[in-house]
């Protein structure tokens, strides 16, 4: 656990060292310069793109946030949710939103996010780090699929974020699976 109270306190420092920093104290500009090639032969042209600097929050860190639940005792619940014949998979905004809005329904808290848009098909790959954990997606537009990953510990709700991101991408189908992490 000394780990992970050492790690929350890196991220927030972190945090206000680049937002003291920067002309912008709420926003960061990363840049990638160059062009190169990615894996799948597909052409990287030079970017920019805007990550947010999230406020530090104060987490406490006397608690380990395992929780008790069912009759087990575990680290938290990860959901690992396919998301078919969806809508919005290649739209940055709307992902974004979904997925802040999916952090405050489980009442998680946000620390980072950052999303990729890939070119030419324009699929979607980031996350939200959260002092909770963390929720991810990767999408594949031109397939009508969205695979999130939803993981949080502590008193986060994470089936919550489900029905938010049900209802930003409206899919036809939904397949999940939950699975406890840290079973004592």
């Amino acid at each position: 656990m000394a780990q992970r109270k050492h790690s929350l306190a890196a991220i927030a420092g972190e945090q206000r060292a680049v937002a003291a920093n920067s002309p912008h104290p709420k926003r960061l500009a990363l840049t990638r310069s160059g062009a190169s090639t990615s894996p799948r032969g597909g052409r990287w042209d030079e970017e920019r793109v805007a990550a947010e600097v999230v406020e530090p929050t104060l987490v406490r860190e006397d608690a380990d946030h395992f929780i008790t639940r069912e009759g087990f005792t575990f680290a938290g619940s990860h959901l690992i949710i396919d998301l078919w014949e969806a809508e919005g998979l290649d739209d940055r905004p709307r992902i974004e939103k979904a997925m802040r809005d999916a952090v405050d329904a489980a009442g998680a808290t946000l620390l980072h996010i950052h999303l990729h848009v890939f070119t030419p098909n324009g699929g979607i790959s980031g996350v939200a780090v959260l002092a909770e954990s963390h929720i991810s997606v990767h999408t594949w537009p031109e397939r009508g699929y969205a695979a999130f990953d939803v993981f949080m510990c502590g008193d986060a709700e994470p089936k919550k974020a489900l029905k938010v991101l049900e209802q930003a991408f409206a899919p036809k189908r939904t397949v999940v699976g939950v699975h406890k992490r840290g079973v004592v």
